[in-house]
């Protein structure tokens, strides 16, 4: 691959694929500069408009309304845009695409952000009718069929997981959620957050099988799905089954165009892939050997991108760590770093079960390096700034468990 800083001649045509939140995001950045590419055509292949899929949750929910969705429209000015149509051909030397709807398009600049999709488990009967994903509008419109009194089964205990499982029973539908591992979000929460987690969602009428593994999924005469059945032999009967284990990035039009594809596409810091006139962005992209499902790291790569079709030279895009802030089932929580103590590494607790409030800190070498907050959060930004600038706590570690604010002046001595 070659870093590149760019190119934006007068007569420039961008064609963007992919209409998500992150062809959304740099699609609206461009059309905010004056020296963006003068013509920018956006391929979608769901036939909506772009909107939030962060917020299917509360919509499902029955918490929101549909117009809640829609991102707000970019300026229209030399934009062009081709709904409701899936790219499948690529022409790398003729820098030309065409869609399933006949349009063919020549591009100077090709930005691919196909997003990513659920991953399904390779098992018998993952083909029945109602199993599917929860990630578009069409999954969301799926799943407000079910009724009160009808029973689901969600597959996977991480936020996604978690948000379908709670806008179904507030659905009034019967849900068992699954999840492999033994705890719930086992990469965001230790122990401890994460069986108040479990807790909480039981008393709301949830039910919650950690260390639970999906053998195979089973079907009535019609070829809809009626149960599924766990590893360890247990038959739960159901109406339908959502997957909520992981993501796939969507990379089959790299490996069609002939681009380098491991995990994701594979760019450079500039978000460049081997060919110089194609970028890659978001969940489908991948920077250094990794892929990123989050929000912020993604929006971090569009600034990169904007500079780069804007033909400015700007740094390379690193990935870095980053701090996940959720919501689930109206429960705050704010984690960075390692979900468990690594040897050496020592763990600071503070819990306060009647008020729902615990906070565990890892300190190594007088350094905060990880954290988990559950319930109030409010010092989760602090502490995450913290441990990035790698500041010595000294005697502000005694004080830090109780509250960010309170070791402000003693940190800013020690720094």
């Amino acid at each position: 691959m070659t870093d590149t800083t760019g190119y934006s001649p007068p007569h420039e045509h961008l064609v963007v694929v992919g209409n998500g939140m992150a062809g959304h995001r740099l699609v609206t950045a461009l059309m905010a500069r004056p020296d963006r590419p003068p013509r920018i055509t956006v391929i979608g292949e769901e036939a909506t408009t772009a909107y939030n899929r962060i917020l299917l949750s509360p919509w499902l929910a029955g918490e929101i309304d549909r117009d809640s969705l829609d991102l707000p429209a970019p300026a229209t000015h030399g934009l062009h845009w081709h709904l409701g149509e899936q790219v499948t051909g690529i022409d790398r030397t003729a820098r030309t695409l065409w869609t399933d709807q006949g349009t063919r398009l020549e591009y100077d600049r090709l930005v691919l952000a196909t997003g990513a999709r659920p991953t399904l488990p390779d098992m018998p009967g993952i083909g029945l009718g109602n199993i599917g994903g929860f990630r578009t509008l069409e999954d969301s419109h799926w799943l407000m069929q079910r009724t009160a009194g009808q029973r689901a089964v969600v597959v996977g205990g991480g936020l996604l997981g978690l948000e379908a499982a709670e806008g179904l029973r507030k659905r009034g539908v019967e849900v068992t959620l699954l999840q492999r591992s033994d705890r719930l979000m086992n990469r965001q929460l230790d122990v401890v957050a994460a069986s108040w987690l479990k807790d909480t969602l039981t008393q709301r009428g949830l039910t919650v099988e950690t260390g639970a593994q999906l053998a195979r999924c089973e079907g009535n005469a019609d070829g809809q799905v009626c149960a599924v059945v766990l590893a360890d032999g247990r038959r739960l009967a159901t109406d339908c089954v959502i997957i909520a284990a992981g993501i796939t990035p969507n990379t089959e039009l790299g490996r069609l165009a002939g681009l380098d594809v491991n995990k994701g596409i594979c760019v450079d810091g500039h978000l460049t892939t081997r060919d110089p006139a194609i970028h890659a962005l978001g969940e489908c992209a991948e920077v250094a050997g990794t892929t990123v499902g989050l929000v912020e790291p993604i929006w971090e790569q569009v600034e990169t991108l904007a500079d780069v079709l804007c033909g400015h030279a700007t740094p390379a895009h690193v990935p870095m760590p980053s701090a996940t802030r959720l919501k689930v089932a109206g429960i705050d929580l704010y984690s960075f770093g390692a979900a468990d103590p690594a040897p050496g590494v020592e763990s600071m607790t503070y819990a306060d079960p009647g008020n729902g409030d615990y906070r565990r800190l890892l300190i190594a070498d007088d350094r905060l390096v990880g954290a988990v907050l559950y319930g109030d959060t409010t010092d989760g930004p602090a502490l995450f700034r913290l441990a990035q600038a790698g500041t010595a706590l000294g005697a502000a570690r005694e004080t830090l468990i109780f509250g960010a604010a309170d070791a402000t002046h003693p940190l800013q001595e020690v720094a």
